[in-house]
């Protein structure tokens, strides 16, 4: 078997994607425990894997490395030229991306999926056009694993991880406890709102569900989660039209990406509109329900593994032909509060 030294996995673009992808480098270290896994990310969201036990190295791409087209060319160059991977994995598969293997075509694996530009410069295509409608999205990213296979038996895991010190947490906890969270009633994480309009589910219906929660489960205590700008207005009308209810804590701030993987690691539960900080919960061990968007399938973006994760989406209350007569906004419409809160309150009660 020839050794396999290191391994390079791209995973340009967004938190949920990222997050999901761990699940690859968990399985690649586990197959090859001597291999150097080293993750390509872009450089505003690289601090969530830092001192995860199966990446041995980030690699960051900032603004600058992208732009001028020059300028990534080169810094991509000295990536591959430096390190001599034995394993290129393209998860993205783009003609930009695609100059990481055009730069090392000695690399004896140059994995990535299968298109129509992507033939002469992968050694290994994955067709997954058929596919994507059964698999969700960890396992379409582990089926990049399997030219592998004929090193070595792959190993696989569906757990995608975060990791945060015991300090970080503990840090974020003394914090909500200054801002009056008690510890000994659960806390339950809200994504009240979406940083895409057309994701957010029907704001009407969110405080109608968000009106029950409060009145039946009095001793959960809901922090409303948010970005600045159009996301903190949103999330603070809310507040506003739930009456400020003592049980709402709406000041409980994250200022970087891993204090907001603090805060959730120090909750109980999520609930609200589908994102990267509900794949976040789950890379945390920590129970969810989420409510999925028309663009966004519930069968892709609600990966299956050991924590407890729900949801609800246009394809559990219409039927395809019924779909087909109707608006987007109908359609995510037709997920009403009372489909949801039947779903949401069973596993609200076992908190």
């Amino acid at each position: 078997m020839k050794q396999i030294n290191k391994i390079l996995i791209i995973r340009f673009r967004q938190i949920g994607d990222s997050i999901l992808a761990t699940s690859l480098c968990s399985t690649l270290k586990a197959t090859f425990p001597e291999a150097e896994i080293h993750f390509l990310l872009n450089a505003n969201i690289a601090p969530l894997y830092q001192g995860h036990p199966h990446i041995d190295k980030i690699i960051t791409y900032d603004k600058n490395d992208n732009k001028p087209f020059i300028s990534y060319l080169r810094k991509t160059w000295q990536t591959v030229h430096q390190n001599k991977y034995d394993v290129i994995i393209d998860m993205r598969s783009t003609i930009r991306t695609l100059f990481f293997s055009l730069f090392s075509l000695r690399t004896p694996f140059r994995i990535g999926y299968k298109k129509k530009y992507t033939h002469f410069l992968l050694s290994h295509s994955i067709d997954i056009k058929e596919k994507r409608r059964t698999l969700d999205m960890v396992q379409q990213d582990l089926l990049l694993a399997q030219p592998l296979s004929a090193l070595k038996e792959i190993q696989y895991t569906n757990k995608f991880s975060l990791f945060l010190t015991e300090e970080e947490k503990m840090n974020f906890r003394n914090y909500m406890e200054h801002e009056g969270v008690d510890f000994n009633k659960p806390v339950v994480l809200i994504g009240v709102t979406t940083k895409l309009a057309h994701k957010m589910w029907n704001k009407e219906y969110m405080k109608d569900v968000l009106n029950r929660i409060l009145t039946i489960h009095e001793n959960l205590q809901l922090i409303f989660n948010y970005a600045p700008g159009h996301e903190e207005n949103e999330a603070k009308e809310m507040y506003e039209e739930l009456g400020r209810h003592k049980n709402i804590k709406i000041n409980i701030q994250a200022s970087s990406l891993r204090e907001l993987a603090a805060l959730c690691s120090n909750c109980s539960f999520y609930f609200g509109n589908e994102g990267g900080t509900r794949h976040m919960v789950q890379a945390l061990q920590i129970p969810s329900f989420a409510i999925y968007s028309p663009s966004a399938s519930k069968k892709t973006w609600l990966p299956a593994n050991s924590v407890t994760a729900s949801g609800i989406c246009v394809d559990d209350v219409l039927s395809k032909e019924e779909q087909k007569n109707k608006s987007k906004e109908e359609c995510y419409n037709a997920i009403t509060p009372d489909k949801v809160f039947q779903q949401l309150n069973d596993m609200l009660k076992r908190l």
